[in-house]
């Protein structure tokens, strides 16, 4: 991400959950929250898709059918990850990497939990912003900001408040291809170490496939390019060496087949994003 702003990853995901509030075939999706949480700029053109006239060259109707698919992608991603948190029904969320992620604000399941929002401090500090016309339904939001080039994730979590002694359902959504495998393994030591039992990890990653050298083109050219890639067997031994076990692991295809027919079309050929679940037993 470029110094001073916030990511843009995060944006085009907000944007692409805002479009798919409106619009998505996809069974059990919402969230209102999302274009709240974007920039008047981004709202806007959120608005021109949903009403505006139809695209006049060809680089906006590509750039419209890019943000068409990418809705569907973040509608099955998030109903997957919604879930997985329901099913943990732990008393503290860690997001790593929250960018605009909603989920304090519009999932009533965390209205006993304490969420703790994990990101740069660039990308919050608009968060925060923007989130304060919203009503909570967790129980608390507390704001964890971290620079990984000067902060350690264990210091700001533990001052923040979190325990270790309690479950925590930890969702690192859409963050791992960004890191080198040297910081996954960093971060995962982290985890394992601040999770009690009961604790759930959830992740969503790029494994191997051949539509990722476009990918990482299109990730390079706003500034945050992909680093890491895991297969399903690499990203189950990861987990296995710090005790946790993998319950269930699916690319994003098998998972849009099961919700509707649309979804499925949008994101058959999006193999590489894959969710993972896993449980620490001890």
């Amino acid at each position: 991400m470029r110094e001073g702003q916030a990511s843009q990853t995060a944006v085009m995901v907000c944007m692409a959950r805002a479009v798919a509030h409106i619009e998505t075939t996809v069974p059990g999706f919402s969230d209102p929250t999302a274009i709240a949480l974007l920039a008047p700029a981004d709202r806007a053109r959120v608005e021109r898709f949903r009403t505006g006239p139809p695209p006049a060259t060809i680089r906006e109707r590509l750039a419209d059918k890019f943000l068409e698919r990418r809705s569907q992608m973040m509608a099955v991603r998030t109903v997957a990850i919604d879930a997985a948190v329901r099913e943990a029904a732990a008393p503290q969320v860690v997001i790593l990497g929250a960018g605009f992620d909603g989920r304090a604000w519009r999932m009533p399941e965390l209205s006993e939990a304490i969420v703790f929002e994990v990101d740069h401090p660039d990308t919050q500090r608009e968060k925060v912003a923007r989130a304060a016309s919203l009503a909570r339904v967790a129980r608390e939001v507390r704001f964890v900001p971290v620079d990984f080039t000067k902060d350690r994730l264990d210091d700001k979590l533990a001052a923040a408040g979190h325990d270790p002694r309690q479950p925590t359902c930890w969702i690192w959504e859409g963050v791992v291809m960004y890191l080198t495998r040297a910081e996954v393994e960093a971060t995962l030591e982290i985890i394992a170490r601040r999770s009690a039992p009961r604790s759930r990890l959830i992740i969503a990653y790029a494994a191997p496939a051949v539509i990722l050298p476009l990918v990482r083109l299109f990730v390079r050219r706003v500034g945050e390019p992909f680093r890491s890639v895991h297969t399903e067997a690499e990203m189950s031994a990861l987990l296995a060496t710090r005790e946790f076990a993998v319950t269930r692991d699916d690319g994003l295809p098998a998972l849009a087949r099961r919700l509707s027919e649309r979804a499925w079309k949008a994101t058959r050929g999006l193999g590489h994003i894959r969710i993972v679940v896993a449980e620490r037993a001890r």
